[in-house]
């Protein structure tokens, strides 16, 4: 897909909201596919883009993947084409901890990435509001993360609050929370969506219109 129709979507996505798009994917599939309410430096940003996946584990001194370190998985992760991702970062099981913060992530603003969703904590908020990408995650930390967790692998389906994100995925966040869209049904779940958005339009015009009873 390319970086137009990317940005079309997410045009799409922002006017729809997550709430909307949400109820499409129920119509279109039965696994579970929505993230409730996450935080973000910049709330009024909205994200959108194809994930590309680091898996974090829990911190073990005795395993290699202990010096691969954030940039080597990092690169893997988003390949030669990264403008318009998702960095999507897994708890590694301890979603209280900071999994990254506005000097690791910098790497987001040099690639050219839409943002990032971590189902962990992230540090710096001012300095990652001034990166300019989206971030939604769990809240701010304040203390470094790295011997609790690791990143231990890029590139392979990671669980975010419950749901399974699979790299070309595409995500969406806003104020309301997150929603994973399956690539290959991207298109029909936008049709459905604005379907729900007519139909609640429609909706609420009823509704509105009703005498009250006497």
């Amino acid at each position: 897909m390319s970086s137009h129709d990317d940005a079309d979507y997410a045009a799409r996505a922002a006017r729809l909201g997550c709430a909307t798009l949400v109820d499409a994917m129920g119509r279109v599939h039965s696994h579970r596919a929505h993230i409730l309410a996450l935080s973000s430096p910049d709330p009024s940003r909205t994200l959108f883009g194809p994930a590309v996946t680091i898996a974090y584990l829990p911190y073990r001194d005795d395993l290699p993947q202990a010096g691969i370190g954030f940039g080597e998985l990092f690169d893997q992760a988003v390949g030669d084409d990264p403008a318009g991702k998702v960095l999507v970062l897994s708890s590694g099981g301890y979603p209280d901890i900071s999994h990254g913060g506005g000097t690791k992530l910098s790497r987001v603003k040099r690639h050219k990435l839409a943002g990032v969703l971590a189902d962990g904590r992230l540090r710096d908020f001012a300095q990652l509001r001034d990166h300019g990408f989206a971030s939604w995650c769990r809240g701010e930390a304040t203390r470094w993360g790295g011997d609790v967790v690791m990143p231990y692998a890029a590139g392979v389906a990671v669980e975010v609050a419950g749901v399974c994100i699979t790299p070309g995925d595409y995500v969406f966040a806003d104020a309301a929370g997150a929603v994973v869209i399956p690539q290959a049904g991207l298109e029909r779940v936008f049709q459905e969506a604005a379907k729900v958005e007519a139909e609640d339009a429609e909706s609420v015009a009823r509704l509105l219109d009703e005498r009250p009873p006497r």
